[in-house]
């Protein structure tokens, strides 16, 4: 019988220049984040029912907690399906999952039904960004991995603005009754267009498949990958350069993290991270109704909310140009002081000016940067870790469900806020997918 060698397909996708085939890997997944927007468009439909007396401020912290609920538990077992199933196979089931739960929730007859529907989207969206981040990580070549992370997250961000914009368009167009339902028909459209792209353009990740023995089809994929950038590049390829390590990597169980030096890692990391996290779903949630309840009208809400949408990508366009050229400990602690003292300001605004504007900046663009900052802090931290004890390929998705479940835990604690009213402790910014650059850059430090 024929021997079958290892592909090594770690080392010959680092070699790879880049060209045309990262860019359409860049752009499925991209594509893929940001036309996932159930979460962040969630607090716009809160605002379309109350008016339609769906809801009230308990019916709403159950709506939300329910979200966080089924996010916490699709980041906890969408990793460990995804390190069995594979990246594509997992990319294409989980998008089925949210497609399908946000077409049945377009047409709920009642709020109970909606908020059911609510949770399966949680739970294919929590499952969804663990395996597509995971997964776009190991096309990437080592050497500059975090900066397309940092692209994809960038990218992403824009689903914010984008869906407030979108439903400040359809708001004098359409009724209240179908307003709402057709911002949940929109996203699930776009996302099924993602998922076509993803069947057509993103293949099964040759790192994976080496990490499960399945050499043949490791080497299939490596050679179309290879035969397309010749083909692109009109250049041969540089060598492949195999590094010999001393020790082979060895799996790291749950219990690492809960030990030794680590733990005190651990804890560190999720504090932050779970108050982000509060933060992001109480304003992406909470927004809009608290504007109608203090007397603004749904359409000036809806604009209010849009306008501070826009400092999500700004915050993560001024992090990537300041990270690390200001240390992320100052950064961080000096941002999250004025966070909370603009954030006081901002709370006591009736302008619809200075609410917009004083809004931009404590609620999105600061926070944005200050997470980048005590994130990659904490990233670089639980990275630095020994050479034998890395997290194998194969486990990617398994290990950014590891750092992804503590955040989704902070969501559903907003249920604490059922009065709905703005507190300086709860004033509560935004923080979503600024995380996942966190994920990214730690996944470059841990496999790159």
């Amino acid at each position: 019988m024929e021997q079958i060698t290892k592909p090594h397909c770690g080392a010959r996708l680092d070699r790879l220049p880049d060209c045309r085939w990262h860019s359409s890997m860049f752009a499925v997944v991209a594509f893929g984040l940001l036309v996932c927007w159930s979460n962040a468009v969630g607090g716009l439909i809160l605002a379309q029912l109350k008016e339609l007396g769906w809801t009230d401020n308990s019916t709403t912290a159950t709506f939300s907690a329910i979200t966080t609920a089924g996010m916490f538990l699709g980041a906890l077992v969408g990793g460990i399906i995804g390190d069995k199933t594979g990246r594509r196979n997992a990319f294409i089931l989980y998008e089925a999952i949210h497609i399908a739960s946000m077409i049945v929730g377009a047409f709920s007859p009642n709020m109970m039904f909606l908020i059911a529907c609510r949770f399966v989207m949680g739970v294919g969206l929590g499952a969804l960004l663990v395996t597509l981040f995971a997964g776009f990580t190991e096309y990437m070549p080592g050497r500059n991995r975090g900066t397309w992370s940092s692209r994809v997250s960038f990218i992403g961000n824009w689903s914010y603005p984008l869906c407030s914009l979108i439903a400040m368009g359809l708001t004098p167009l359409i009724s209240a009754e179908w307003n709402w339902r057709v911002q949940l028909l929109i996203p699930a459209v776009l996302s099924l267009i993602a998922t076509a792209l993803a069947w057509r353009y993103f293949p099964e990740s040759p790192r994976w498949l080496e990490s499960r023995g399945r050499y043949q089809e490791a080497e299939k994929v490596m050679q179309a990958i290879e035969a397309g950038i010749e083909r692109q590049t009109g250049k041969p390829l540089p060598p492949v350069v195999i590094e010999s390590s001393g020790k082979p990597p060895r799996s790291v169980p749950y219990s690492a993290l809960f030990t030794g030096v680590l733990l005190k890692r651990v804890i560190l990391g999720s504090c932050v991270l779970i108050a982000m996290n509060v933060v992001q779903y109480t304003l992406i949630n909470w927004l809009p109704t608290i504007f109608m309840t203090q007397g603004i009208n749904l359409k000036d809400s809806i604009v209010l909310n849009t306008m501070s949408m826009f400092g999500a990508p700004f915050g993560i366009f001024i992090a990537m140009l300041v990270m690390d050229k200001i240390p992320r400990k100052t950064m961080g602690v000096g941002l999250l002081i004025l966070i909370a003292v603009l954030g006081y300001i901002y709370s006591l605004q009736t302008s619809m000016l200075l609410i917009t504007l004083i809004g931009f900046f404590p609620d999105y663009l600061c926070l944005y940067v200050c997470l980048l900052c005590l994130g990659g802090l904490c990233a670089g931290d639980l990275a630095n870790r020994s050479e034998t004890s890395r997290f194998r390929p194969g486990e990617r998705c398994r290990q950014n469900q590891r750092y992804r479940c503590p955040l989704c835990c902070g969501g559903i604690t907003q249920r604490l806020w059922r009065d709905g009213r703005f507190r300086p402790a709860g004033r509560c910014l935004d923080y979503r997918r600024r995380r996942n650059s966190d994920y990214r850059n730690r996944d470059q430090g841990c496999f790159g």
